[in-house]
């Protein structure tokens, strides 16, 4: 998942919209809405339905999953990093990739961070704490049926809620790792809070892939059901102003707003107050990935011959959370969004290579590069070693 190449050819305003599926209540929906409103990508929003879900979402793409979206051509698309990759060189200015080393690498590291590690928070906060439910419940409802009762709108989003409130004990919520995870998610969003009251977007004046995958978790879950949003996310007004800023201004304000000051971001320098925020990820995410890279050679060794992807999700594995160890299932998934950090380390000059693995074996990071991942090829929402098949 390299970069996309930074072409010329671009969509003119007369060109008919993009579709995006999606509901605002949806993890990845967030970062697409986000992409789409910077860029300045002409594109409607459709909430899903539970007959477009199950039906023509489906059936073009191979899983029943949001966001989705569709091209002018009728193209459908799918997976929020395949959807940038797929729109960065029809809309290459500005281009959301840094294009100095370090920023470049910080930048992917920090989306597959925000896609991958934070799905147990956002899910403990709004399965956890049941004053969420009702608006879960209207918003869900509103879009599964808009045409029907309430009654019959409560019964699909019941449907909905049960089957993801099961799919929680595999990311690991559990009672007995709630405090765990409470501990650590403040003790992150103060080290966050810190960070944007210094600096408007993760890399410095402009966002880059790294603010993209974060806001995942930050719009759709902590900033917007309620439980989180007034215990987490409003006493930190630094972090709340940056949400607000990746779900509302497009390039053209934010060059208006930052112009002068977006020149420091020109080098390579990352910004002090991330510093910490990079440490925590090489401390619990790594460890993370080392274990599902575990779990994967597992699958493919008891399993030779069968060439179907591998399960969405393997057996659990065990990593620090803070000061704690937190227990969840492996997802193969992840390895394919470090397959693409990996891609971007492996196509630098020497150079650059070298000034990367000084600066994350500083961070305790270094594991990252010399993960000996096979290669991936993404299959609807799931992967498949390259080969088997």
């Amino acid at each position: 998942m390299a970069a996309p190449s930074q072409g010329t050819t671009r969509h003119t305003p007369t060109d008919k919209p993009y579709t995006l599926y999606a509901w605002h209540l949806s993890y990845f929906a967030g970062k697409m809405r986000a992409y789409l409103v910077y860029k300045k990508v002409p594109f409607v929003e459709v909430p899903v339905s539970y007959r477009l879900l199950v039906g023509p979402v489906k059936r073009n793409t191979g899983a029943s999953v949001m966001p989705t979206m569709t091209t002018p051509e009728g193209r459908w698309l799918q997976d929020t990093r395949h959807i940038i990759d797929t729109l960065e060189p029809l809309y290459p200015t500005p281009s959301i990739f840094p294009t100095t080393p370090r920023r470049r690498i910080a930048a992917e590291l920090i989306e597959a961070w925000g896609d991958e590690w934070w799905i147990p928070i956002a899910m403990h906060t709004r399965w956890t704490y049941t004053e969420n439910y009702a608006l879960f419940e209207r918003d869900a409802g509103d879009a599964l049926a808009r045409w029907a009762p309430r009654f019959v709108k409560n019964y699909l989003v019941s449907r909905v809620a049960h089957m993801l409130r099961g799919y929680c004990p595999r990311v690991g919520i559990v009672p007995s790792q709630y405090a765990m995870m409470e501990e650590w998610s403040i003790d992150m969003l103060d080290l966050l809070e810190r960070h944007f009251a210094a600096s408007p977007y993760l890399l410095g004046h402009r966002p880059t892939l790294a603010d993209f995958g974060l806001v995942s978790t930050m719009y759709g879950h902590l900033g917007r059901d309620p439980w989180p949003k007034r215990e987490w996310i409003d006493p930190r007004p630094a972090l709340r102003g940056w949400i607000d800023r990746m779900m509302s201004l497009d390039h053209e304000t934010v060059a208006a707003r930052y112009g002068a000051a977006a020149q420091d971001d020109a080098g390579d320098a990352i910004p002090p107050t991330l510093e910490p925020v990079l440490r925590e990820i090489c401390h619990g995410f790594l460890p993370m990935v080392q274990g599902i890279l575990g779990e994967v050679r597992g699958a493919r060794a008891a399993r030779a011959d069968d060439v179907r992807p591998l399960p969405r999700t393997l057996g659990p594995v065990s990593f620090p959370m803070g000061e704690h160890t937190f227990t969840r299932h492996a997802i193969p998934f992840t390895l394919y969004k470090i397959q693409g950090l990996m891609d971007a380390f492996d196509a630098m000059p020497e150079q650059d290579r070298a000034s990367v693995r000084g600066w994350l074996r500083d961070l305790g990071g270094e594991g990252f590069l010399d993960l000996d991942i096979p290669r991936l090829e993404r299959v609807a929402m799931q992967v498949r070693v390259r080969g088997d098949r």
